[in-house]
């Protein structure tokens, strides 16, 4: 029983967790009714997308949109609307005896959109993603949150951060909410700006990989339909670790390895909610959208949107710099291949490790950040793909784009049917 709720654990017994540390998924709903009003904190009141680790942590997740049909009659959904025109009736989680419930079907993560189910049009959370680079030391990215809390104490705005559970940092700010999308978004990208203004050594706004060093700050988090790991949500990683709210205090110091599904329980009880008082600071853009206008007057076009969004008005253009047609030598600036694409992140490394044998003279040309991995987002999974940077290798030894090995790219049909052109038939 849970809040008076009866919620049935199938397969208790199930390892979510088996490579490095053991976790069951009996284990998994206990930890996360231990830090249950942290984690409500996040989510409650929120429309959440499912992100379900059905077969465990270290096999593929898929997401569901739509709310499973079987679900309890006390369980809340909301219709929400996409930038494709579709909707979709998502789960709203109210209390512990849902979050034990969305935990039971696989979610080892929890994703809420950053509204309320009262106005799905008008976000009251500004998300500020940083995300470092391949080799990207996790002292920059500390050192970048801290430059993001001097930026939103300028624009009058109070950050509150958290580890990401992975390599990065979440810095979730509390807004009025009285500005669409669009506009949340756009203010995001002229935080993004200002940060890598201050230290473009560390910190860039650039959407695409080539052009980036250091810590990226994904203002396109902050898109429609787009959602984050919420407050104490346990990420994929072998040692279980956890999406955990920090102090500023804290950030100086803090090591994501610290904070796991065996640590933070204990945290929670001693020192409670970081974040608790997050929902009495709500801020206004304004300041921030002020910036915004003024880059645009200097010249900054919009930043590129996510790749599924309809093209935006004075939107920079939609094209890696190495593949635009205006670049005027016979070989990109940025000369990037594809080596592999696969469902199966192991599939596609082992594929990345085939390309270096057979290009094994190539690398000691190659720096850390020229073997880009990348997580991408399809329709209702993520698949991985590798593409190798060769900047620093020599012209005339440079290989050419070849099929990658493998080349499963889940959406590559989708994205043909959608330009008209239909599937590819086999020869």
């Amino acid at each position: 029983m849970v809040d008076g709720r009866e919620i049935r654990i199938t397969h208790p017994d199930k390892l979510y967790f088996s490579s490095q540390v053991k976790v069951s998924k009996l284990e998994l709903v206990r930890y996360y009714l231990s830090v249950a009003p942290g984690a409500l904190a996040g989510i409650a009141d929120r429309p959440v997308v499912l992100k379900r680790f059905v077969d465990g942590a270290e096999r593929e997740a898929f997401y569901q949109k739509r709310a499973p049909k079987d679900r309890p009659s006390w369980l809340r959904t909301v219709v929400l609307s996409f930038p494709s025109g579709r909707t979709a009736e998502e789960v709203v989680v109210d209390d512990a005896a849902g979050l034990a419930w969305i935990v039971n079907l696989g979610c080892i993560e929890l994703h809420p959109h950053p509204v309320r189910s009262r106005d799905l049009d008008h976000p009251d959370e500004l998300r500020v993603d940083l995300d470092p680079g391949p080799g990207v030391p996790w002292e920059h990215v500390r050192t970048v949150a801290l430059e993001v809390k001097d930026v939103l104490s300028d624009m009058g705005l109070h950050g509150w951060p958290k580890t990401s559970g992975s390599r990065g940092m979440h810095i979730n700010v509390r807004i009025q909410p009285a500005w669409t999308f669009a506009e949340v978004r756009r203010a995001a990208v002229a935080l993004s700006r200002a940060v890598e203004r201050r230290r473009p050594d560390i910190a860039s706004s650039k959407w695409w990989k080539e052009e980036r060093q250091g810590v990226f700050l994904d203002y396109n988090q902050n898109a429609k339909d787009r959602t984050t790991c919420s407050a104490y949500s346990v990420r994929p990683l072998p040692d279980a670790r956890v999406s955990t709210p920090l102090d500023w205090r804290e950030v100086p110091d803090c090591d994501p390895a610290d904070f796991t599904i065996f640590t933070v329980p204990k945290r929670f009880a001693t020192v409670g909610n970081p974040h608790a008082d997050m929902d009495r600071h709500p801020g206004s853009l304004e300041k921030l959208l002020e910036l915004a206008a003024k880059d645009e007057a200097e010249g900054l076009a919009d930043a590129p949107w996510p790749p599924h969004f309809r093209r935006a008005e004075g939107e920079a253009p939609r094209v890696a710099p190495s593949r635009a047609r205006s670049v005027p030598k016979p070989r990109a600036k940025m000369p990037l291949i594809t080596v592999a694409n696969s469902p199966d992140r192991d599939a596609a490394l082992a594929g990345l490790e085939r390309w270096k044998a057979k290009y094994h003279a190539l690398a000691s040309y190659l720096a850390v950040d020229d073997v880009l991995v990348d997580s991408m987002r399809g329709r209702s999974s993520t698949w991985t793909r590798i593409r190798v940077n060769l900047r620093h290798v020599p012209e005339d030894v440079r290989p050419r784009q070849e099929t990658p090995d493998p080349d499963d790219d889940p959406t590559r049909q989708w994205r043909e049917l959608r330009a008209g052109r239909g599937p590819k038939k086999a020869t």
